[in-house]
């Protein structure tokens, strides 16, 4: 992206109180080449920071947590971040690396690069994070003729992610063993994407793209194989099933065991220990035991302290 001269300037005084953070999610989480290749893109520019990641060998899946500044125009309206130009080339490393037709996985997904979500951080708005989610999605949807579902902030009439996926067909294992495996959705989607073509390239598959507050990610294990309670329990504990408001589940297979994947979308109302004490119920209503849960991302406000910690020796290295 070029820029002009009133942005060149602007960047000499970044307000490092406009911070945008990403989550980037890729089905992938066994290859440590592809890992390594999608993090050296990451790591290419030098204003964008990776505050933490996480993956997963059994769901086949990892995120990095990526955070920069926002500029802003005269009246206010976010022009420019860092992390626009750092996403789009990390989703290029994906895709040239990740093949949807060859991979397989405990955790459901629908795309190569799964879902892309902003989160304001310190003064930024939500404003801010749903402006780049839509940008990057133009970006994603015209140069790798990708399908882009925008959501929640990001959407015209803020359509939620989970609605979606269920309407794509997000949350029906596609395999035998209750996991998901290659690509067995139809070529030509069944609705208009935001961005990008109607018809799917299954080695690439869809993307998400959303802007939304900061959603808190807890994963709490039981102590057994039964996926059926596992998936009885996720359902109780989630909103759409009668249970805890703003929180959303999955139950899914593990190695050895089984884990209640939540979102909190709300984590200052509904916070994980109430999710926990509800899933310690209901497990042992299942007579299963539960064991702690825990979290896979930092707090907001430690993100926050890490990016300044990073930026700040990276500035100082020679």
């Amino acid at each position: 992206m070029a820029f002009n001269y009133t942005t060149q300037e602007q960047k000499k005084t970044v307000d490092q109180s406009m911070l945008l953070c990403c989550k980037f999610f890729i089905s992938e989480g066994r290859n440590i080449a592809t890992l390594d290749a999608i993090e050296r893109a990451a790591r290419s520019n030098l204003e964008t920071v990776i505050v933490n990641k996480f993956h997963d060998r059994t769901y086949n899946r990892a995120r990095y947590n990526l955070v920069s500044y926002v500029l802003h125009d005269c009246t206010g309206n976010a022009i420019y971040s860092p992390l626009q130009q750092t996403v789009v080339a990390m989703a290029e490393a994906a895709f040239n690396a990740i093949n949807l037709e060859f991979h397989d996985g405990a955790h459901p997904r629908l795309g190569a690069v799964d879902d892309i979500v902003f989160h304001p951080l310190a003064c930024a708005s939500l404003d801010d994070a749903a402006w780049l989610a839509k940008s990057v999605a133009a970006d994603i949807g015209n140069q790798f003729n990708v399908p882009v579902f925008l959501y929640a902030a990001a959407h015209p009439t803020g359509k939620q992610l989970d609605a979606i996926r269920r309407e794509l067909g997000y949350y029906r294992p596609n395999s035998i063993g209750n996991q998901w495996a290659g690509w067995t959705m139809p070529d030509i989607l069944p609705q208009t994407p935001d961005e990008g073509p109607i018809v799917v390239t299954r080695s690439r598959g869809i993307s998400m793209i959303g802007a939304q507050s900061w959603v808190t990610l807890y994963n709490i294990p039981l102590l057994s194989t039964d996926v059926s309670a596992a998936r009885r329990i996720a359902r109780k504990v989630s909103a759409r099933g009668g249970g805890l408001p703003t929180v959303q589940t999955l139950g899914i297979v593990c190695e050895d065991s089984t884990e209640i994947a939540c979102m909190l979308l709300e984590p200052n109302r509904i916070g994980a220990d109430r999710v926990q004490n509800l899933v310690e119920i209901l497990a042992a209503q299942e007579g299963l035991d539960v064991e702690k849960g825990y979290y896979t991302d930092l707090s907001p406000e430690m993100i926050v302290e890490q990016y300044m910690n990073l930026i700040s020796a990276k500035k100082s290295s020679p």
